[in-house]
């Protein structure tokens, strides 16, 4: 046994016992029920308590802690729904219970050295490969795309501060891959000899995604702040040490992090080449992944036939030309499309229509159908004349329609317009 593992074989006081016991069990059951695609080859595996979990939370919920809500709604785009609060709180509860049973039964241990140890790799892959896969869709910009038309078009005032917070991160290519590159550097967290740096590194990653959280409202408060926990955790103990190097200018050195002796060499071999494929094959799945989804859903993937704004220029409707009143909830205002087999119609009065449309280029004509309730239905013809004209006309219903566009050229937006300037005399804030 290497001397660090003797220094380590010390006995630990009834506290750091108990804490363990809780956080071993905290953790773990956390990271379990909410995989969040950070063991993506284990994903299908992970998934079936969730089988479990989906009748017995909300039972749970309602005949135990007397608390109603939507019970058909689950973990979905939003990560603090009733359901995740809830999940927590049976966690913390269970972890609480079973961390004093574990007390009681197990009270004449001196210490949990290898089932720390087993804890923190836990948490570190965890950790890792949920940063790796955030930084990743930053680096690609797949997360946080450029602002839609849709939001070009918004009045800022209408934003949501979540759609703020998307829109602001996703104007910036250069702040994405720097956000990237700050999360994917966890894979520190995977080798034994650069853990703490790469927990530093995942605390600043982590601490950012969680404010964003918090203050723009984006409901994945419970992930991001279990994230900056298991940070904590990894550095609580060489919080000392830290602080006796940083704040008191005291020479420190750094414990070894303790890890299991292996007493035959084909043991050894054989963990450390499982540790390295599952990480390889974990790096490569992930990264196909996001190449797809990037051709997709990303910057990669192609725009939609007709894809821009297009300005009403004279509306003919049951054969007479509606003037451009601003409080007119008939005539067309602009016509915009972002993305494939859909579009919008908004009107003067400000308010808006969604419809699917399905173009046939072959005999130039496009279906409007409403996904709205009153389920309006457009038979038009279109002719592209030039760079920017667009002409439609047919029927709804029974009812003669003509409208004329001329296509916005996106240039004309301050966002997109101002670009990058080294020197700038006055402050350029609009």
């Amino acid at each position: 046994m290497s001397e660090n593992a003797l220094q380590n074989a010390a006995p630990w006081n009834i506290y750091k016992k108990i804490s363990f016991r809780f956080f071993f069990l905290l953790l773990s059951l956390f990271i379990i029920l909410n995989n969040n695609g950070a063991f993506t080859l284990l994903s299908s595996i992970l998934q079936l308590p969730n089988l479990v979990l989906h009748d017995f939370i909300p039972w749970f919920s309602k005949h135990i802690i007397h608390y109603h809500y939507d019970f058909t709604i689950y973990t979905n785009g939003s990560g603090d729904t009733s359901y995740d609060w809830i999940l927590l709180l049976f966690i913390f509860l269970v972890s609480v219970i079973g961390s004093i049973i574990w007390s009681v039964l197990d009270r004449k241990r001196k210490s949990y050295h290898a089932a720390y140890y087993w804890l923190v790799v836990l948490v570190r892959f965890y950790l890792a490969f949920t940063l790796i896969l955030y930084g990743a869709i930053k680096v690609i910009k797949l997360q946080f795309p450029d602002p839609s038309l849709m939001r070009l078009l918004q009045p800022f005032g209408d934003a949501s501060p979540m759609g703020l917070a998307w829109t602001f991160l996703g104007f910036s290519k250069g702040y994405n891959i720097f956000m990237g590159i700050i999360e994917v550097s966890a894979v520190l967290l995977l080798f034994r000899r650069t853990v703490v740096i790469g927990a530093f590194l995942s605390l600043a990653a982590t601490v950012h995604v969680m404010t964003m959280n918090y203050f723009f409202d984006v409901p994945v408060k419970l992930l991001s702040t279990a994230l900056v926990v298991m940070c904590l955790f990894i550095l609580a103990p060489h919080f000392l040490k830290l602080y006796r190097f940083f704040i008191k200018y005291e020479s420190q050195q750094l414990e070894q992090m303790y890890r299991p002796e292996f007493k035959k060499k084909w043991l050894y071999y054989t963990a450390y080449g499982v540790k390295y494929l599952y990480i390889a094959a974990s790096l490569l799945f992930l990264i196909s992944s996001l190449i797809d989804q990037r051709k997709t859903y990303g910057s990669a993937a192609p725009k939609p036939f007709m894809y821009g704004i297009y300005n009403v220029e004279h509306m003919r409707y049951k054969g007479k030309i509606l003037e451009p009143l601003t409080t007119d909830s008939t005539r067309w205002k602009q016509l915009i499309i972002n993305y494939p087999g859909y579009a919008r119609i908004k009107k003067m009065n400000d308010s808006t229509v969604n419809f699917t449309a399905v173009f046939d280029q072959g005999k130039k004509i496009v279906v409007l159908k409403s996904t709205d309730k009153d389920s309006a239905k457009y038979v038009l013809n279109y002719t592209i004349t030039g760079k920017d004209k667009l002409t439609l006309s047919g029927l709804t219903e029974k009812d003669s329609i003509s409208v004329s566009f001329k296509r916005k050229d996106l240039k004309d937006f301050k966002l997109i317009n101002r670009g990058f300037h080294w020197i700038s005399e006055y402050p350029y804030n609009r």
